[in-house]
């Protein structure tokens, strides 16, 4: 078996099992509660990150660079940071949401890659002068390892006002410290109460995911920056990528902003993120599809 069919063979098996685990997820979310499902779906999330990095290895070391060049690479690449952020989150927080919320994009990325981009798209072809760089390995993995991040504490954000209803909720207040006289006031509060521990723990791992995100996002601007000026003399030149990545930062640099001064709490923020969900995926596919530039490299005519 070539290195191609075997790369091929692994995508697929990622895909499948990234339906299974997805399903698996969901069940255990709404239908159960049982602790093996959860450590089934950890490691078939286990098993399709180290299918999609093999598949990327493979063709990093039959195509002789990094496997970040196209579309198809860079799709491949963002399930691949998509399911390593996931691992790590949901070892340090044991929460079950953030499969469930995560593993649908992984998989709908893994599936356009693999079954909607036409197959001239999905062959390697040879470096243009500006990609032949050290750079292009330490620029677009930092940005799509940022873009994964922030797409998760993204849609946390989207929960959040799901949950709340988009209604201004007190997430941090006092309010259910009173004493409380009947069973049924006390079931009341006491549903209340967990809803508002829900919604507080959503809003704190958003806030926390997107945390790790920014900081990423702007290391992988500045390199790109860095590397601009080395291949075409300017470092900053406001290509349609460059201008909403710029747009992107500035979203997230107000969320954490607002966050860090306390100045807005709950719906607010969420609302940012919840917008910063959709400039990301404008960053990320719409410059490639609504525009060219000189970033415009997955474009399709």
């Amino acid at each position: 078996m070539n290195n191609i069919a075997l790369e091929n063979n692994l995508i697929n098996i990622a895909f499948t099992l990234l339906l299974i685990t997805l399903i698996i997820y969901w069940s255990n979310l709404i239908f159960t509660n049982f602790k093996i499902l959860t450590k089934i779906a950890q490691i078939f999330t286990i098993i399709i990150n180290l299918c999609l990095g093999v598949s990327l290895f493979l063709r990093w070391t039959q195509n002789h660079y990094f496997p970040l060049s196209n579309l198809y690479e860079s799709l491949i690449f963002l399930s691949w940071g998509l399911t390593f952020v996931h691992l790590i989150l949901e070892k340090q927080n044991k929460n079950k949401l953030i499969g469930a919320i995560n593993i649908p994009i992984a998989l709908f990325t893994t599936g356009f890659a693999n079954l909607s981009l036409p197959d001239e798209m999905k062959q390697a072809s040879p470096l243009i002068p500006a990609l032949r760089s050290n750079w292009l390995m330490m620029h677009v993995s930092i940005m799509m390892i940022s873009y994964a991040a922030l797409i998760i504490g993204s849609l946390l954000s989207i929960l959040f006002l799901i949950i709340s209803k988009g209604k201004n909720i007190e997430i941090q207040g006092s309010a259910y410290s009173n004493p409380i006289q009947t069973k049924t006031t006390f079931d009341y509060h006491l549903l209340k109460t967990n809803r508002i521990n829900l919604l507080e723990s959503i809003d704190n791992l958003s806030y926390r995911i997107i945390g790790l995100g920014f900081p990423l996002l702007t290391i992988g601007i500045i390199a790109g920056a860095v590397w601009a000026n080395e291949a075409w003399g300017s470092y900053w030149s406001w290509d349609p990528k460059e201008t909403w990545a710029l747009i992107t930062w500035l979203i997230f640099a107000i969320y954490l902003h607002s966050r860090l001064n306390k100045s807005w709490q709950g719906k607010k923020p969420a609302i940012i993120a919840s917008i910063g969900f959709i400039v990301v995926w404008i960053c990320y596919l719409g410059v490639n599809f609504l525009g060219k530039g000189l970033h415009s490299y997955g474009w399709i005519s």
